[in-house]
């Protein structure tokens, strides 16, 4: 998908979730406050010459859930499986839940939401007053653990992730609240794959994503080639799953959080 199409269509999607906001969808979801940083990236290709500096933002502690989602297709029926444009999703939308507005087992509500887009992610977030998170945001978030803000350099934390990608999706997915990390985030690891604002510009611009595109080798695993940190499988898992998606698809394993920026001081 074009760059310019996919702003166009996040426009749409933006001003779709007006109603939700109006309505006051969003719960007391639970946010806490990132510090700034930076990120030493490991895509060659990022346009910062050293580390990613990183203003302070607020992230959800845990991934939406399906009661949380729930309630916002309650409120907004255009996001509605059935009801929801097919421009903003593909036929797996939400088809894991009994109807459009059930989710199922009254247990399900607490699991984090799975098969939505990009776009419909989106929406939600914006009726959080927030959106989805950047992709060095998001791994700015995913380097840390419990104790440490960068745990990348461990290679037993680095092989402890990289054993739950390289494992098939749950049947029955496990309710958000794991460990929290060092800032307070949970379930970052070890439920769900998760949607970034910008995901599909990680490797390539939309265009070179099409079928008629001859450098097919620009993503997936050539990917490996443009990592600085070739050892952190995970993130190159990451960038090929990210970069294979359009923002109308949806898959089992995808869910996502939402982010908020915070007010900057005035000097």
């Amino acid at each position: 998908m074009a760059t310019t199409t996919l702003r166009a269509l996040r426009a749409r999607a933006c001003a779709a979730a007006s109603f939700a906001a109006l309505v006051g969808v969003a719960t007391a979801a639970d946010y806490v406050q990132v510090p700034a940083g930076t990120l030493a990236s490991v895509i060659a290709s990022d346009p910062a010459s050293g580390p990613v500096p990183i203003d302070a933002f607020a992230m959800r502690t845990t991934p939406v859930t399906k009661g949380e989602f729930r309630r916002f297709v309650e409120a907004s029926p255009e996001w509605q499986r059935g009801r929801i444009a097919g421009t903003f999703a593909d036929a797996g939308y939400l088809h894991d839940w009994r109807s459009a507005i059930v989710v199922g087992d009254p247990q399900a509500e607490d699991q984090p939401v799975v098969n939505v887009s990009w776009f419909a992610a989106e929406a939600y977030c914006e009726g959080e007053d927030g959106r989805l998170p950047t992709w060095v945001e998001w791994e700015y978030v995913a380097a840390a653990d419990a104790t440490r803000r960068d745990a990348r350099a461990d290679p037993a934390w680095r092989a402890r992730i990289l054993g739950w990608y390289s494992t098939s999706a749950r049947a029955v997915l496990p309710a958000v609240g794991g460990d929290a990390d060092v800032y307070g985030v949970r379930d970052v690891h070890g439920v769900v794959w998760e949607w970034v604002d910008d995901f599909n510009a990680l490797l390539v611009d939309g265009d070179s994503r099409s079928g008629n595109d001859p450098d097919q080798l620009k993503f997936c695993g050539a990917g490996a080639i443009n990592l600085q940190d070739r050892e952190n499988y995970a993130v190159l898992m990451r960038i090929a799953l990210l970069s294979s998606l359009n923002a109308s698809d949806s898959t089992t394993s995808l869910g996502f959080r939402c982010v908020r920026p915070l007010a900057k001081e005035v000097k």
